[in-house]
């Protein structure tokens, strides 16, 4: 491992959310972002219109500009943290079709996202679909050889939540979210260097 890789902060990667910006889920995932980057990780976040890919084909060797910056900083990432609506019970076609991008890395040193943390957060109006969601997602990352983190978090949309600004609500509910998120970002980045360091 160079000297660089050792000092550099950590670079986490989110993806996740609907094509209508600051839906649910991107909120979330801006809420985890943020709370590494007072941990003192280095952040991007994949959301909305950066979501807009044809569908993946694997035989299919042209790549659209958003695709190929997509991957290219998913092959960059120390870790990953995907959030994904609850469509009927199950992660959306675009979140699921974004992750599909990560077949183009089957053929790095690193296969895939091989020993990369994978922290996962689904948003949706009721617990069922949410939690459902949030299973998809951590066998997901187990299929990409990531490492899920031991807490995923699982948010009921129905529940008062969010505020009238699009913040975190001054709610019992609230602040239950907020300190998941916060403790999301902490594993995320404590396995984030013990790759690292393992590497």
């Amino acid at each position: 491992m160079s000297e660089v890789t050792e000092t550099r902060p950590p670079f986490i990667v989110g993806l996740g959310g609907t094509l209508r910006a600051n839906s649910s889920t991107e909120r979330a995932l801006r809420y985890c972002l943020a709370a590494v980057e007072r941990q003192g990780g280095r952040t991007r976040l994949f959301s909305a219109e950066d979501l807009d890919l044809p569908m993946y084909a694997p035989h299919e060797l042209e790549r659209t500009p958003r695709a190929l910056e997509l991957v290219k900083t998913l092959r960059d990432a120390d870790a990953v943290v995907v959030g994904s609506p609850g469509y009927h019970g199950a992660v959306s076609g675009l979140v699921k079709n974004a992750l599909d991008y990560i077949e183009d890395l089957r053929e790095d040193p690193r296969v895939y996202l091989d020993n990369t943390p994978w922290g996962c957060i689904s948003c949706a109006y009721g617990w069922q679909a949410a939690v459902g969601t949030l299973t998809q997602l951590r066998s997901i990352g187990h299929a990409l050889r990531a490492w899920p983190t031991p807490l995923g978090v699982a948010i009921n949309s129905a529940d008062p939540i969010w505020d009238s600004s699009g913040e975190l609500a001054d709610t019992d509910q609230g602040k239950v979210v907020a300190n998941q998120l916060e403790l999301l970002a902490t594993q995320v980045l404590a396995f984030a260097q013990s790759a690292r360091e393992t590497a």
